[in-house]
C-alpha cells in the first residue's frame, strides 16, 4: 500500500472504531439501592430540595413496586440540569431494614408524554418513556 492509501485506512479504522464505541455506550439511568423495596409513598410535592412526608398514596404490593422502580431505573438523564418548575410530586421509595429512604420528586406527564424524575439531592433531569408515564399515571391517579 502507498502511504495515503495505508493513512487513509487507519483514519477509516479510527473513525469506525470511535462509532462504535460511542453507540455501545449506554445512557445512564436513575439508580436504586440493591435491597428490596418495602414500599413506595406518593405525596403532593411542596417545593425542589425536600419531600413532603404527608403521602396521599402508598404501594406495598409488589406489582406497584415494581412498576414504579421500572419507571424510575430506566429514566434517562438529560444533559444539563434542571430549569423547571415545582415538581408535582415526591415519591419515598422504602427499603427493607434499616435503610434510608431514596427522595425522588416527579413531574408527571399527560398520556403519551414523557415524565420527569430527579433525585431530591442533585439537580439532573431524568426522562421516562411515555409508556411509563401511563402506568404511572394510573398509579397515582387511581387515588
Amino acid at each position: 500500500m502507498r502511504d495515503e492509501d495505508e493513512s487513509l485506512f487507519i483514519m477509516h479504522i479510527l473513525v469506525f472504531s470511535c462509532a462504535m464505541i460511542a453507540g455501545c455506550q449506554s445512557a445512564e439511568t436513575m439508580v436504586l439501592l440493591d435491597e428490596e423495596v418495602r414500599e413506595i409513598k406518593v405525596s403532593k410535592s411542596e417545593g425542589l430540595g425536600g419531600i413532603n412526608e404527608e403521602s396521599f398514596i402508598s404501594f406495598k404490593d409488589r406489582k406497584s413496586i415494581a412498576a414504579f422502580e421500572k419507571a424510575i431505573t430506566t429514566a434517562v438523564r438529560q444533559p444539563g440540569n434542571a430549569d423547571i418548575s415545582m415538581p408535582d410530586y415526591d415519591v419515598a421509595v422504602e427499603y427493607k431494614g434499616e435503610l434510608p429512604s431514596h427522595g425522588i420528586h416527579l413531574w408527571l406527564g399527560e398520556d403519551n408524554e414523557k415524565s420527569a424524575f430527579m433525585y431530591i439531592t442533585d439537580e439532573s433531569v431524568y426522562l421516562t418513556s411515555p409508556e411509563m408515564t401511563i402506568k404511572l399515571r394510573s398509579l397515582i391517579l387511581s387515588k
